[in-house]
């Protein structure tokens, strides 16, 4: 995993952080508050352009966690959510929130997180997140996803192991859901294609070694 550049924001009540690098415009931030974060204004974030309680609520919007904040003034961090959830978009990134843990694949912890973009496509070159290389290779992948509600609670630490030129290997309470959000998959333990040929999108089926694909 490459090492992100973090920028900082300050405000009297509230520090705004963004990683260029996590960024893939999903502008969120931009529609959900212009007062306060303008892609044509240097600086871009003004966090004082609104309250803090605001600009807090706008950046849990922020699908691919490349917006965080820290309050100065005593509010509310940001919560973990409520459940794991896996949302797989069309021609897409795979969107996860929760409790979620980056591992290596002999376990040790890369990153902790709460909302992150995954690469599936198998050409970021910031893997294992989105870079947006999907737009420029044209990847086409549906954001369908089999019918599977199991009885369970998708709560608790998601480890997402990224396993060397592999798949994204889950595990965890869990639920991934359709583009439209209709159909769910719930489990435990399941591996996601991040090469982009699988032919059972989202999940692995080998394609990976068929085709060399690498993980750097």
């Amino acid at each position: 995993m490459k090492k992100e550049r973090i920028y900082s924001y300050q405000g009297d009540a509230i520090e705004v952080h963004y990683s260029l690098r996590r960024c893939i415009h999903a502008a969120e931030c931009v529609r959900g508050l212009p007062a306060v974060f303008d892609r044509d204004r240097r600086p871009w974030i003004e966090p004082d352009h609104d309250s803090a309680d605001r600009v807090a609520e706008i950046i849990l919007n922020c699908p691919t966690g490349a917006l965080t904040f820290a309050r100065k003034d005593g509010g509310a961090e940001e919560p973990l959510p409520a459940m794991n959830t896996i949302l797989v978009t069309e021609d897409g990134p795979l969107y996860v929130r929760g409790n979620v843990q980056i591992n290596s694949p002999d376990g040790l912890v890369l990153k902790e997180e709460t909302r992150l973009a995954l690469c599936r496509c198998g050409a970021s070159k910031n893997k294992p997140y989105c870079d947006n290389s999907h737009l420029k290779i044209g990847f086409q992948a549906s954001g369908e996803v089999r019918e599977n509600q199991l009885d369970l609670n998708p709560v608790g630490i998601l480890e997402v192991v990224l396993a060397d030129n592999g798949p994204l290997r889950l595990k965890g309470n869990f639920e991934i859901m359709s583009s439209d959000g209709i159909s769910i998959f719930r489990s435990t333990k399941i591996s996601l294609c991040r090469c982009g040929g699988s032919g059972n999108k989202p999940f692995c089926d080998g394609t990976h070694r068929k085709i060399g694909f690498s993980s750097q």
